[in-house]
């Protein structure tokens, strides 16, 4: 698929089409060979486990809310405005902890089989299930966190209060 010259409006995306992953809204903003984007709308409590592309390296700009993060082994925390740069086979995860709906543009490059894979698990309904399908376009889960609250019980109280940005 070759890139076209043109504009995504703020309440479209292309195709009009947008994915349920799980209770999250990804909406795709741009698709191409080279790179995929999509907006994301994450609510409270939601996440997504540890995983790893292979093929890809993938970003977040945070637009709304807050983002803690498992990166390459690390606890962190994004804040609107932070850009998460989380290179091709380095493991990820990212879970939404503040309380309120995040909101983030996710982009990866190369595409890859990404597109198939979220047209493949839109509205699906087993975690278990996504993550073996997954595997089967490129994104491996590792071993699971069980929820975001989980994830938040190995923070520190004071690791991400809103409005600060780094390490947790």
């Amino acid at each position: 698929m070759h890139e076209t010259a043109d504009i995504t409006r703020n309440n479209e995306s292309m195709d009009s089409v947008s994915w349920n992953i799980l209770g999250q809204v990804y909406t795709p903003k741009q698709i191409s060979d080279d790179s995929i984007s999509w907006h994301a709308v994450f609510p409270e409590e939601s996440f997504v486990p540890p995983h790893v592309h292979p093929h890809q390296d993938e970003y977040i700009y945070v637009l709304e809310g807050r983002i803690d993060l498992i990166l390459d082994g690390r606890n962190q925390c994004a804040h609107a405005g932070d850009l998460v740069r989380m290179p091709r086979g380095i493991p990820h995860a990212f879970f939404n902890n503040s309380g309120l709906p995040a909101k983030a543009l996710f982009w990866a490059a190369p595409a890859g089989k990404l597109l198939a894979l979220y047209q493949r698990i839109h509205n699906m309904s087993s975690p278990a299930e996504v993550v073996q399908v997954s595997r089967d376009y490129d994104v491996i889960f590792l071993p699971p966190v069980s929820s975001a609250a989980a994830f938040a019980s190995g923070l520190r109280q004071e690791a991400c209060p809103d409005g600060e940005h780094g390490e947790a």
